[in-house]
Order: C-alpha cells, then structure tokens, then sequence
C-alpha cells in the first residue's frame, strides 16, 4: 500500500523542483502529463483523459504571461517586435528544448506505440503542465513561473529577441517536402493613422485558404500568416488530412491522359 504514496510524493517532489511551489491538486498535473497514447493506465478500468485540453488552456496562458512579461521587458519596442519576440519565445521547438531542460520530458505517461519518438509530447506537456498551474494556483503563479523559473535561468530575453525566425521558410519548406501546393495572398491593405501602411496577408495551401497575418510591413505580415499557418498545422489533423487529400487529387488528376 505504500507504493503508491511514494510515487505521488515524488511527483510532488519532482514538480516542487520544477515549477518552485508543491501542488495543491495532484491530479490535475497527472493528467497535464498523461499522453493520449496512454489515457487508461494500467490496472484502472475508470477512463482517465489525457492532457490535450490541458494543452489547450496552457497556450492560452503562456500567449498571455509571456507576452506579458516581453512587454514589460522590452518598454520602447513597436507591437511588432512584442509580437515577434513572444513567437519565438512559445514555438515549438523552445517549448520542447525547455520540457528537456527543466526535467518535465522524463515525467510524461505515453503508450508505446513510438510516441516516444513524437517531437511535440514534451512541447505539449509544457503547454499542459502552465494549464495545470493555472487551474491550480491561478495567473500569478503562472506568471512566477514563466518569469523566474523558465525566462530567468534558462533563456535571455535580449538574445531571443536578436535571433531571427524565419516562418515562412520553415512554411515553405514543410509544404515543398510533402508536394503541397503553397502561396500567399494580399487580403487588405490599408493605412494606419493615415499614414503607416499596414498589411493583411494569408496563406493559401492547395486552393484552401490558411490563417492570417498582419503587419507593418509585407514581410511581417507573411511571418505572421507563416506562423499561424504552423501552429495550426502542428494542431488541427482534420485540416492536415484534407489538405493531403486535395493533394493526392491533383497529383492522381495530372497524370491521367
């Protein structure tokens, strides 16, 4: 009978280490770190759920916190560069490296049908662990965390803010990889107090339209489209089918006689 308690108490311990405050509702965090490979665990008939609404909330929360924490940082910078810098700061590819960092990768419950091989689970319990903390202990703590646990010791806002992100490369490289048919279209362009220009463009991926972006400049304006294009991407798996599907059926199209 002690087997279990010792295993809640060192996932108490192990989340104390990583978000600097013990849990008050334990069960919130386990299911912020169950995958949906393993949403029935072994022995319990009951069903359990997963982490992926969790992941839903804790975007949410870091897209607040973090951009909350970027613009105090940063008091002269245009909405741009805020807009920017956040991007960087919530991609994928840093949520995952900081899931590793903090330890949170090895706490993660999955199936093992290769999804230990899936290069967004530690990203997306990152996402989930913020949900849990939010429900949890609220918005403050989130922003305790974000700001001295994560933003303090292991990224330096300055230098992520200087380093340059290039969505629309890695936009288009996705879709050349796959044969997917990709442009961009000018959707608005208006002018701001009269004189600053302002852009509106949105991606277009195989004749569907994508998501959108706005900017000061036509370059910012694809980042941005680019950006939530990926996010999106990376989210909505019906999307990803029917844009393979309309793929598959220009391909099967040109080469019939």
């Amino acid at each position: 009978m002690k087997l279990p308690f010792l295993k809640e108490r060192e996932l108490r311990l192990s989340l104390y280490h990583i978000l600097g405050v013990y849990p008050h509702n334990l069960s919130i965090y386990k299911q912020a770190l169950r995958h949906k490979s393993r949403q029935r665990l072994e022995g319990e008939k009951q069903y359990l759920g997963n982490n992926e609404r969790l992941e839903f909330l804790g975007d949410a929360v870091l897209d607040a916190t973090v951009g909350h924490i970027v613009y105090r940082h940063f008091r002269k910078q245009s909405e741009g560069f805020l807009t920017n810098t956040r991007s960087k700061l919530v991609q994928r590819e840093m949520l995952n490296r900081l899931a590793h960092e903090v330890g949170l990768d090895r706490l993660i419950v999955y199936g093992s049908q290769n999804t230990a091989h899936n290069s967004y689970m530690g990203g997306n319990a990152f996402e989930a662990l913020v949900g849990a903390l939010y429900l949890d202990r609220g918005y403050d703590a989130c922003m305790r965390f974000m700001e001295h646990r994560i933003l303090g010791r292991f990224i330096s806002l300055d230098n992520i803010a200087a380093k340059e992100v290039n969505f629309k490369s890695k936009l288009i490289e996705w879709a050349q990889k796959r044969k997917v048919e990709l442009s961009f279209q000018c959707v608005e362009e208006m002018r701001e107090n009269r004189s600053t220009p302002v852009f509106l463009f949105k991606t277009v991926i195989e004749g569907m339209d994508g998501e959108t972006g706005r900017g000061y400049s036509k370059k910012e304006s694809q980042q941005q489209a680019s950006q939530s294009t990926l996010k999106r991407l990376q989210r909505d798996k019906e999307w990803v089918q029917q844009i393979m599907q309309l793929r598959d059926d220009r391909l099967s199209a040109a080469v019939l006689p």
